[in-house]
Order: structure tokens, then C-alpha cells, then sequence
């Protein structure tokens, strides 16, 4: 799933856990929450609820928004296995998203390394490095739970650590020419 821009107004079916924006904070929106999808980034939605807050649900609880749960294809899992592990792992952090600023984080400029490393029992450990667009971002934890669980998931990868960093601090230099122009800052 990639950046859709949408504005459509659901209902909840079923009590869902949403993440708060941009405290960070786990909630749970109970189901006949009337909601407005803005945005489907990634493997995830950003909605308004009535009262005006907003809140990021996972693609898991696509169901409680009458969407369908996205499935990987067994032609794009058979794709992964004949890639470089470090190439795959990228892939998987541009699919990760600051819900507030619509730019996969690579493309925002927040990863600033990626290590893969093999490791003596077999297997690899994968260790990034990253900050965020402020130092005191509720979503920090979040996008850090994001990454690792998408590296997780990648063929071989038996550790993951994902380290957030304030030093050096982010700046809008940092990203690339394609989230300049989805800014409209190009």
C-alpha cells in the first residue's frame, strides 16, 4: 500500500486500537465511531475522529474500517529472496510513515544507517539508526516499533535494533528530492 490521499467518512465496526497523533499514546476507538479516512500511508491509515483528533490504525484493523487487511502476494515473497538482505531492508523502511508529514521515512531524511550484519548461529541482525523531525515527537516509539516489526518480517533477519538518535538533529536538507516535491517544496 502505498500514499493514497482520501477523504472518506466511516464507521467503525468493531471496537479498533489507533495510535494518537501525535502523542503517540495506544487508544482504542470504540466500533460506531464515526471516523474520516485522510490518508492510507504504507501498511496503515490516518483518521479524524469526531471530536478532531487524529489517529493512526494499523492495516491489521483495516477490517473495523470496511477495508480489506492487505495480504503479501507469493510473488512478491518469492521476489524478496532474490535481493540483497540490505536492499530489502530499505524497502521495508519506505514503507513506514510520519502519519503527520505524509513522506516514507527514508525519503524524509530521519534513517541515517542501516548495518546488516551475519551472525556466527546463522541468520542476520539488522541494526538502523534514526532520529526524528523533532526531538520531543510522541510518535518516536512508534515509528521505532514500525521499523523493526517490518525488518522482522524479512527472510533471514533474526535480530532487529532500531536505535532513535537527537544528535545529529534532523533538518529539512536531509530529504530527498522526491519528498521535496511531494511537499511541494520544490
Amino acid at each position: 500500500m502505498s500514499l493514497i490521499r482520501i477523504h472518506e467518512k466511516v464507521t467503525l465496526t468493531r471496537d479498533c486500537e489507533a495510535i494518537e497523533i501525535p502523542s503517540g499514546h495506544k487508544t482504542t476507538l470504540p466500533a460506531g465511531t464515526e471516523v474520516t479516512i485522510t490518508q492510507s500511508l504504507g501498511d496503515s491509515f490516518t483518521v479524524v475522529t469526531e471530536r478532531g483528533y487524529m489517529a493512526r490504525i494499523d492495516a491489521e484493523d483495516a477490517d473495523a474500517l470496511g477495508k480489506e487487511v492487505p495480504q503479501v502476494s507469493a510473488q512478491g515473497a518469492a521476489a524478496q529472496v532474490n535481493k540483497p538482505l540490505e536492499e530489502l531492508v530499505w524497502e521495508a523502511l519506505r514503507t513506514c510513515y510520519d502519519p503527520e508529514i505524509p513522506v516514507n521515512i527514508v525519503d524524509l531524511g530521519l534513517v541515517y544507517g542501516c548495518e546488516v550484519t551475519p551472525l556466527p548461529e546463522g541468520g542476520h541482525r539488522v541494526a538502523v539508526t534514526m532520529t526524528l523531525t523533532a526531538p520531543g515527537c510522541g510518535m518516536g516509539d512508534v515509528l521505532k516499533a514500525d521499523a523493526e516489526r517490518k525488518i522482522a518480517r524479512l527472510p533471514g533477519v533474526k535480530e532487529v535494533h532500531v536505535e532513535l538518535v537527537i544528535d545529529p538533529p534532523w533538518s529539512p536538507e536531509r530529504m530527498s528530492e522526491v519528498a521535496k516535491l511531494q511537499l511541494g517544496l520544490l
